[in-house]
């Protein structure tokens, strides 16, 4: 049974009725969106979450990434990143864990949060093969489904698969002659396998294998963009627009069968070219879940890329894009700490928001309603508990003392709100 079967026979779950409440939407909305394949609700049958559902017609998704590398392992650390990214209002929470007890570090994950939590299982694959001292082209097919079956064993909602990367397509990425070449990790240890065995991609061919799985533990596919573009010259090319073909073939397989399915997307996106991107995806892919990382709209801003993060998600959301995941001040340079993880999952709702602002969504709508009026009756203590950040606020408003309540120290006496507060 999954989330997708029932709602093909008509039949309302706990789940959809959750979701209908969290959206304030009638729960007949979520049994279609889930039955046509428009909306997913990530949740193993092993696992009890606080369900959230993702696709259209609902309130735009935030995704936080942690997890250790090979360099770093603390976990007391990630599992109060993933904590911290719950408190600051991530929807879901990918462990991308690579380092040594990535195993460890997955399931102590999977107890500190009830939300739903993805993972790209080829990457414990790959630590497996490079424990046993082999390179990641000598990976066994075999030994990448004992992964997710296990995963999906322990209660993961989601998981990122990089199925469409196929044996025809590895030469075209090598005749595109990219200027970051492929930048997925998932990506990379797939081409690279495909490139020296001469073989098929085994996601790809042995496909209805993994929706049997997929199946008997409701694990909703993330199908992976191994192609995205690592940096703007790269957007929106051949490769990356034929593995989007692949995924729309493998997202009606899935549906067809009732497995829940969302696809990724891009990566470095110039601007002018995300809504095309957009509108791409759900044309291809019939209209699944569109799963974002950013889009990041320029490559010169290190240190700063939930900025440049929010500025291309707040535009994918706003034309189609269902759920954004985070980017963090760390990007391209290290490991998150705790702030970076708070300041991109902030960055990320600001970027929702403003989308679900844009769309007319009837929830976002009130809550910036309710925000005008805190401010105009200079209700503070509303203004913070409103806000996506409840501390960072009262920590500038209380940095200058005025008695007068009505005001503030930018504008103190020119208030432009109290001069006129009577009169307009």
């Amino acid at each position: 049974m999954t989330q997708m079967t029932e709602a093909l026979k008509g039949n309302i779950t706990p789940e959809m009725e959750t979701v209908a409440k969290f959206e304030e939407i009638d729960v007949n909305k979520i049994l279609r969106g889930v039955a046509n394949g428009t909306i997913v609700i990530p949740k193993n049958v092993n696992r009890n979450t606080d369900v959230r559902g993702i696709g259209t017609g609902l309130t735009t998704k935030v995704n936080a990434n942690i997890g250790s590398s090979t360099k770093i392992e603390d976990l007391d650390l990630e599992v109060n990143k993933a904590k911290l990214a719950v408190e600051y209002g991530a929807d879901a929470v990918m462990d991308l864990s690579t380092g040594p007890k990535l195993n460890e570090f997955r399931k102590a994950i999977l107890d500190a949060v009830d939300i739903p939590i993805g993972t790209v299982p080829i990457y414990e694959a790959g630590a497996h093969t490079l424990n046993a001292n082999k390179e990641i082209i000598d990976m066994d097919p075999d030994l990448i489904f004992k992964v997710i079956e296990s995963q999906a064993k322990e209660g993961v909602d989601f998981m990122t698969l990089h199925c469409g990367i196929t044996k025809e397509l590895v030469p075209k990425i090598q005749s595109q002659k990219r200027k970051m070449g492929i930048v997925s990790r998932g990506g990379t240890f797939l081409a690279s396998w495909i490139l020296h065995n001469d073989m098929e991609n085994p996601l790809y061919e042995n496909y209805d294998y993994l929706l049997e799985l997929a199946l008997e533990y409701d694990i909703t596919l993330s199908l992976g963009d191994g192609l995205r573009p690592g940096c703007l010259s790269d957007a929106s090319d051949i490769p990356q627009i034929q593995e989007l073909v692949n995924l729309g073939g493998l997202v009606k397989r899935a549906q067809k069968v009732g497995v829940q399915t969302m696809v990724e997307g891009p990566g470095h996106v110039p601007l002018n070219q995300i809504k095309s991107n957009m509108e791409l995806e759900k044309t291809l892919c019939h209209g699944a879940p569109f799963y974002v990382l950013g889009p990041i709209t320029t490559d010169l801003a290190p240190g700063y890329d939930h900025i440049t993060s929010a500025i291309g998600g707040a535009i994918a959301a706003s034309n189609g894009a269902d759920f954004l995941c985070y980017v963090t001040p760390a990007e391209h340079l290290s490991l998150p700490s705790l702030e970076d993880v708070k300041e991109g999952v902030i960055a990320a709702k600001i970027a929702a928001e403003a989308a679900d602002v844009a769309l007319g969504n009837e929830k976002a709508l009130k809550r910036e309603e309710e925000m005008a009026d805190a401010r105009r009756k200079f209700d503070w203590d509303k203004q913070f508990e409103l806000a996506f950040d409840k501390s960072k606020p009262r920590v500038y408003k209380d940095k200058c003392e005025i008695e007068d309540k009505e005001m503030c120290a930018m504008c103190g006496e020119f208030c432009a709100v109290k001069i006129a507060k009577n009169d307009f």
